[in-house]
């Protein structure tokens, strides 16, 4: 009988091991069929944990025994985690929670241990936390009443009840439960999506020609790069939200370093002369260090975009067509807003003292972008700098 290290023999041994394992091969006949002893084989059985389940084929989505054979493989090597991800097919990040998720208790990452490790956690029918938790339910229905996000609910649980691991539930888990109706009724108020089942995600939205007229906008790419590293606060994104039949207006403005979010009532309709006159009034009300830059979409109610400069000491600035993930914080907040403006409504019935109200509650929700502090907490940590000693 051959008898050599544990571990110097190679992957391939391995792997047609442990194959042989999963077919419900005995240990001692796998270990004669790969040319190991059968200590070998014991050592590297104990060492994966357990192996008790007979392989099945599952969806490529998943991480398979191969995988996991490269990631082992990879991190012996000291190789990036991003370029193991290349190479696998995966992102980075599901990487990064494989290493996380399935290493041994000494750190050590063992690609059959767990690859017996996922298929534990994978076992079904498991109970659903919200089902046999009536506590954790009422804490998270207390947040959705509130209208927080299931992101901002998991990172407060995980801060509020640190010694509670059980109630450390991801956001998808919390979506889930929602749209099960696990937690509250679902109903098109619960989410501030207003969805009431899982939505295929879409590319946003189009717009045909903007700014045709006007020949001397600055593009996004002169746009200073100190203004990309948001160190810095006083440089904005904005845009319009429109209503029902394209007949009604508001314009959102966000603070690009502190996310404080502005809704400016368009009375007079959202044509650029109206659009002019109540951004010049509201930039108007802040202090000139909050007045460096915006960086708009190239919409027609921008027209008048030299007015603007002139009048306020912005300085303005155009993302490119069809690319709203160069306005982001911006385009965050006009769906964060969809939950109290819908679609196909009226937005002119809206006050100055009810938008301010909404942008105030927006402003006061934690964000995961600000480590969980809010905009008005940054917004006041700024004043308080300003104000003279």
């Amino acid at each position: 009988m051959p008898k050599y290290a544990p571990n110097k023999m190679s992957a391939e041994v391995k792997r047609r091991y442990f194959e042989l394992i999963r077919k419900g091969w005995k240990g001692a006949a796998a270990a004669r069929e790969v040319g190991v002893s059968m200590s070998c084989g014991s050592v590297w059985f104990i060492d994966a944990g357990r192996v008790s389940f007979i392989e099945t084929p599952i969806s490529s989505r998943y991480l398979s025994q191969d995988d996991r054979i490269e990631i082992a493989d990879g991190l012996a090597r000291a190789e990036p985690v991003k370029a193991i991800a290349g190479r696998i097919g995966k992102s980075y990040q599901t990487v990064y929670r494989e290493i996380a998720r399935n290493r041994k208790p000494d750190g050590r990452y063992q690609p059959w241990y767990a690859h017996n490790q996922a298929h534990i956690r994978r076992k079904r029918p498991k109970s659903r936390r919200f089902t046999i938790d009536a506590e954790l339910r009422e804490a998270v229905a207390g947040k959705l009443a509130k209208r927080w996000s299931p992101a901002q609910i998991s990172r407060w649980l995980r801060r509020r009840y640190r010694r509670r691991p059980a109630w450390h539930v991801c956001a998808e888990t919390i979506y889930e439960a929602v749209y099960r109706g696990l937690i509250v009724p679902v109903t098109a108020t619960t989410l501030r999506t207003g969805r009431t089942y899982r939505h295929r995600r879409g590319r946003g939205r189009t717009r045909e020609g903007a700014l045709k007229q006007c020949t001397n906008m600055k593009s996004i790419h002169q746009r200073p790069a100190s203004v990309q590293t948001r160190r810095r606060i006083g440089h904005w994104e904005g845009d319009l939200i429109v209503g029902a039949g394209q007949r009604s207006a508001i314009a959102t403005l966000v603070e690009r370093k502190t996310r404080v979010a502005l809704l400016v009532r368009l009375p007079n309709g959202h044509a650029a002369p109206a659009v002019r006159d109540a951004l010049i009034t509201t930039f108007a009300r802040l202090p000139a260090g909050l007045r460096q830059t915006l960086t708009w979409d190239q919409g027609n109610e921008m027209f008048h975009h030299e007015r603007i400069e002139q009048a306020t000491g912005l300085r303005i600035y155009f993302a490119d067509p069809h690319s709203p993930w160069q306005r982001g914080s911006n385009e965050n907040v006009n769906g964060l807003l969809r939950q109290y403006l819908p679609n196909g409504t009226n937005l002119r019935i809206w006050t100055s003292e009810q938008l301010d109200q909404i942008a105030a509650e927006i402003n006061d929700r934690p964000r995961e972008c600000l480590n969980d502090r809010t905009p008005n907490e940054l917004m006041r940590r700024w004043q308080r700098q300003q104000a003279p000693a």
